[in-house]
């Protein structure tokens, strides 16, 4: 039996951040609590600790910063932070139908105090089955 798909899954937010302070993207308290408090915020459920490391230089291309990461029931919030490069890259995905993107863009450059960004929103799982499928 086909099923056609009556939505899709979820939506994946993604955010690049330019032009931000060195300070501001290597302040990892700071990042812990938005890991911590943002989904309450945002209408969502964390299922673990945020964890929020610190990651070397990988190649010319990246310099090293700090990565983090908390699960939550909807999916994940994760960032990557470039420190000498004044710039994060962030991801919001959830398997909720609409994201609040003005509400985080706006949260994300009060932590991160970039100036400027780049947005994507794209919607995930376009063909996703409405009915359980049978094996």
């Amino acid at each position: 039996m086909e099923t056609k798909p009556e939505s899709y899954f979820g939506v994946h937010f993604m955010v690049d951040g330019y032009n931000a302070p060195k300070a501001a993207l290597k302040d990892e308290q700071a990042f812990r609590e938005m890991l911590t408090t943002l989904p309450k915020k945002m209408g969502m459920y964390a299922l673990s600790e945020p964890l929020v490391m610190e990651v070397g230089p990988n190649n010319k291309k990246d310099p090293g910063g700090l990565s983090g990461f908390v699960l939550i029931a909807e999916s994940h919030i994760s960032f990557h932070t470039f420190p000498d490069r004044g710039f994060v890259t962030i991801d919001v995905y959830t398997c909720q139908d609409e994201l609040a993107t003005d509400m985080f863009l706006e949260e994300f450059r009060a932590i991160f105090k970039f100036q400027n960004a780049d947005t994507h929103l794209v919607r995930r799982g376009t063909s996703y089955p409405t009915v359980d499928i049978d094996t």
